[in-house]
Parts: C-alpha cells; structure tokens; sequence
C-alpha cells in the first residue's frame, strides 16, 4: 500500500466514527478526503457510497439493538427517498450555485446546534416532540433522496437536522432514523450507479483496508451515539460534521 493510501484508511477512520456518532456514514467526508488525495473522479462516488452502506448496515444494527430507530417514521422517509436517490444518482452534478446555497444551509445549521448545544439536554427533556405525518415523511424523503443522489451522499446531513429543528426527534433517534435513511439512499444510489454502468472498471487496490478502517470507525461511533458521549457533546460532533460537509459543497 502506499502512504496515500494509508492515510486514507487513517483519515476514513477518523471520518466514519465522527459522522457514524450521529447517524450519519461519512460520504461527504470520504469524497472530500478523496478529492484532496486525488483519486480519480469516477472513482470518488461509488466508493463513497459503497463505505457509506459498511457503515449505513453496522450503525442500522447497533441503533436498532438500542431501540433508538422509530421505524413507524422511517419508512415514509425511505419510501420517498429511494426512488430520489436513484433518479439523482443518474442526473449530472448539479451547478456550482446551488452547492453553495446547500453549503450556506449547512453552515446556519452547523452554527446553530453548536451555540445551542449547552442547554439541549434540558430543551429536550422540557419541549414535546411533533409528529412526523406519513405524508410529510413521503415529501421530505423525496426531497433529500434526489440531493444524496446529486451529490453522492446518503442524505443524512440534510435530514438530521430538519429532524432536530423541526422537534421531530430527539437528538438520538434523530441518529437512529439517519442512519436508515442513509443506508437506503446509498444502496439506491450506486445500484443506479451499477445500472448505468458506471462503475469503476476496478475498485482501488486499498478497498479492503478502507473497508476495515471505517468498520472500525462505525463501531466506535456508534458506541458514542448510543450513549457514550451526553447529548450536548453529540450536538458538537454532528455541528463539526455539518461544517466539514459544507465545506466540501462550497469548494467543491
């Protein structure tokens, strides 16, 4: 292996334990990490997306186990998504304006759960939670599912945080619905990938290793997410995620 593919393995580690804390499978953080290592392009997003379902399978597992997954609210999510996320999957790239009206929204949101994470503890114990209708679910599903297509993400980076200002969900089982909402996007979008034929002729060399190294990583994470770090320190780790996700769509 060679030492850019080493740092990768290092880097995907550190990756998927922050983003698999919080519901999320790190392909945002894969394909910025990629880019930056100059791995070809029609490389970037199948690889992603593959890591993202390691992740998207061990953290639907763990969250399941610690029945933090409402799966009544999930499958309207899912449902509306997977179709999106296929049909995104084939579009091209959307333009450079509106990566950077997603990354402006990423940001806010990055600021927000970081200046408000102090006191959520309390706000969520003391605040009642709304119900997500099905038909709300179905449209917002939709709606994401095309933009995890577009950008080869499993849409998570959208999601958790409607989830969380829309009171929909606390900040765990705003993780657990991610993390399955992830995992459907990130197998529609590469069987859409795989459809078209736009698979790499050969996966890298280090898929194996990358491979480990994230299931490495989602194992801590989600350890964190199911109640090893409080909640207000959670916030912190998704805001960090959220800020090196709109990074990625603003200098993309």
């Amino acid at each position: 292996m060679s030492r850019v593919e080493i740092a990768l393995a290092v880097m995907f580690l550190v990756i998927a334990a922050l983003y698999a804390a919080v519901g999320h499978a790190g392909a945002s953080g894969y394909i910025a990490t990629m880019a930056l290592f100059g791995i070809a392009p029609e490389t970037i997003k199948p690889t992603a997306l593959a890591l993202n379902i390691l992740v998207g399978v061990i953290g639907c597992f763990r969250f399941a186990r610690a029945r933090l997954i409402p799966w009544r609210d999930v499958w309207p999510l899912v449902i509306g998504g997977m179709p999106l996320a296929w049909f995104g999957a084939a579009l091209p790239l959307a333009p450079h304006v509106y990566k950077r009206l997603l990354a402006a929204l990423l940001l806010w949101a990055a600021i927000e759960l970081a200046r408000t994470a102090s006191r959520v503890g309390i706000a969520e114990a003391s605040t009642p939670l709304r119900r997500l209708h099905w038909v709300g679910g179905l449209v917002i599903g939709a709606a994401i599912g095309i933009v995890a297509g577009l950008t080869g993400t499993g849409g998570a980076i959208f999601l958790t945080p409607l989830l969380l200002f829309g009171r929909f969900a606390t900040t765990r089982i705003a993780a657990g619905t991610s993390i399955v909402f992830v995992l459907a996007n990130s197998l529609a979008g590469l069987a859409s990938i795989s459809w078209q034929g736009d698979l790499p002729s050969s996966w890298p060399q280090a898929m194996p290793v990358w491979a480990a190294a994230v299931a490495i990583g989602a194992l801590i994470g989600t350890a964190l997410g199911r109640g090893g770090l409080g909640t207000p320190n959670l916030r912190r780790v998704l805001a960090l995620v959220l800020l090196v996700a709109a990074g990625k769509l603003a200098f993309a």
